[in-house]
C-alpha cells in the first residue's frame, strides 16, 4: 500500500519555472534600488548640505536595519507565507524611498532611507525568496536554484546603476527615488507564485519538529553555524562599503565620475557571471573551501587595486574581478544552512547568518564615511576589509557540510 500511494503522487518537477523566475524578478528589483545608492550621495549632499558622514550612517543604518529584519521576516514567512512579507517590503521600501526625497534633516534621511529602506529590502531580500526556492526545489538542485536567484539581484544592481545614473542626471535625484518607489510596487504582483510557507512547499521530505526558539538553540550550539555566521560577517563589511562609498571613492582620485557608474554596471553584471558558477561549483565541491577561496581572492583584488596605480582602466579591472565575487558568497552560505539544519526554519535561520552580514556592513558602511571625515581618505576601511577577507577565507576552513546530529525520533 505504501508503494502504491508513493507511486500516485504527482512527480515533483526538478526547477518549477513559475516560481523561479517571479522569484528571481524579485530579487532584482528588492536588489537594484539599494545597490544604487552610492549614486545620490553626492547630489544629496549639494542640496540638503548633510556631509558624507550623515550619508554614511543612513546607509549603515539601513543595512543594520536590513540585518536585524531578516531573522524576524523570516521567522513571519516560514510560519504565515512568503507572500505576505513580500508585499509588506513593497510598502515599506516604496515608503522610505519617497521620504527620503523630503529628509530636511539627518535623522528624517536616517528613519527614511535608513530603518525604512532597511526594513523593507530584509522583508523582500534574498533569505526570503531563496526559502520559498529550497521548498520547492530538490536537493540536487538547491545550491544552482539558489545561484539563480542571486544571479538575478546581480542583474539588479547591473541595470539600476546605469538606470539611476540616467534618471538622476535627467530628472534629479528626488525624482529619481519616486520612480524607484513605484517600480517597488509590482513585488507583491510578481510574489503570487511564491504564496505559501514552510509547511506548503513541492518537496516532500521528513521534516523534525522543533519550534523557533529550539531551532535558534541548536543553531547557536552549532560550531559549523557558528563559523559560517561569522564569515559571512566579512562578506557584508566588504561590499556594503564598495556600494556606499565606491562613487565617492572614484571622485576622490580623480578619476572621471563615469567610470563610477561603469565600474557599478560591470560588478553587476559579472556578479551575475560569478552567482552562476558559485551555484554550479557548490553543488559539485565543498561548499566551505569555495567560499574561502572567495575571500581570499576579494583580498587579493582589493591589495592589487590599492597598490598599482589608479586608472580608469585598473578601476574596470577591479570591478570586474570584485564583480565575479561579489554575491558569489550567498548561494554556498544559505546552501550550507539547508544542509545542516533542513529547510523548516530556513528562512529564520539563513536570516540569522545574514544578520551578521549586516551588521559588518554597518561598520562598513558607517567607518567609510566616519573614518573618510577624520583622515580625509578611504584608505584605512579598504585594509581593514582585505584583513577580514583574510579572516574570513580561515573560519570557513573547518566548517562541516553535513546535517546536524539530531537525536532520533521516539
Amino acid at each position: 500500500m505504501a508503494d502504491l500511494n508513493a507511486a500516485s503522487k504527482p512527480a515533483v518537477p526538478a526547477l518549477p519555472w513559475l516560481i523561479i523566475v517571479s522569484g528571481c524578478l524579485i530579487a532584482l528589483i528588492n536588489f537594484g534600488p539599494r545597490s544604487a545608492m552610492g549614486f545620490f550621495q553626492l547630489p544629496m549632499l549639494a542640496d540638503t548640505g548633510f556631509d558624507r558622514a550623515d550619508f554614511g550612517l543612513a546607509m549603515a543604518i539601513q543595512n543594520l536595519f536590513w540585518g536585524a529584519g531578516q531573522p524576524i521576516f523570516g521567522a513571519i514567512a516560514d510560519k504565515f507565507g512568503t507572500w505576505r512579507v513580500l508585499a509588506l517590503a513593497a510598502i515599506l521600501y516604496a515608503s522610505g524611498l519617497v521620504l527620503m526625497t523630503v529628509s530636511d534633516t539627518p535623522t528624517m534621511l536616517h528613519l527614511s532611507g535608513g530603518v525604512l529602506v532597511g526594513l523593507g529590502i530584509a522583508a523582500g531580500s534574498f533569505g526570503i525568496v531563496l526559502a520559498a526556492f529550497a521548498r520547492n526545489v530538490t536537493a540536487e538542485n538547491r545550491t544552482f536554484a539558489f545561484g539563480l536567484g542571486t544571479a538575478a539581484g546581480s542583474a539588479g544592481m547591473f541595470l539600476y546603476a546605469p538606470l539611476t545614473q540616467g534618471l538622476i542626471t535627467a530628472y534629479g535625484w528626488q525624482d529619481t527615488l519616486v520612480i524607484l518607489a513605484v517600480i517597488m510596487l509590482v513585488v507583491p504582483v510578481l510574489a503570487i507564485p511564491l504564496r505559501g510557507n514552510a509547511a506548503s512547499g513541492r518537496v516532500s521530505q521528513v521534516t523534525y519538529q522543533q519550534t523557533a526558539r529550539q531551532a535558534l538553540v541548536e543553531a547557536f550550539g552549532h560550531q559549523s553555524y557558528l563559523l559560517l555566521t561569522a564569515g559571512f560577517f566579512v562578506c557584508g563589511f566588504q561590499v556594503a562599503f564598495i556600494t556606499a562609498h565606491f562613487p565617492a571613492y572614484i571622485a576622490d582620485i580623480g578619476i572621471d565620475a563615469r567610470y563610477a557608474v561603469i565600474g557599478i554596471a560591470l560588478i553587476g553584471f559579472f556578479n551575475i557571471i560569478g552567482s552562476l558558477a558559485s551555484g554550479v561549483l557548490g553543488q559539485r565541491h565543498s561548499k566551505p573551501w569555495l567560499l574561502a577561496w572567495i575571500y581570499i581572492a576579494r583580498s587579493i583584488a582589493v591589495t592589487a587595486f590599492l597598490l598599482l596605480p589608479q586608472t580608469a582602466l585598473s578601476v574596470v579591472v577591479f570591478s570586474i574581478v570584485m564583480g565575479l565575487l561579489w554575491l558569489s558568497t550567498v548561494a554556498p552560505t544559505n546552501g550550507l544552512v539547508a544542509i545542516m539544519f533542513g529547510t523548516r526554519h530556513l528562512g529564520m535561520l539563513s536570516g540569522v547568518v545574514f544578520l551578521s552580514h549586516q551588521v559588518g556592513s554597518f561598520l562598513g558602511v558607517w567607518l567609510g564615511g566616519e573614518l573618510y571625515n577624520r583622515f580625509g581618505t578611504y584608505d584605512p576601511v579598504w585594509w581593514l576589509g582585505v584583513a577580514l577577507g583574510v579572516f574570513a577565507a580561515v573560519v570557513h576552513l573547518p566548517i562541516r557540510e553535513a546535517p546536524v546530529q539530531r537525536p532520533a525520533a521516539a
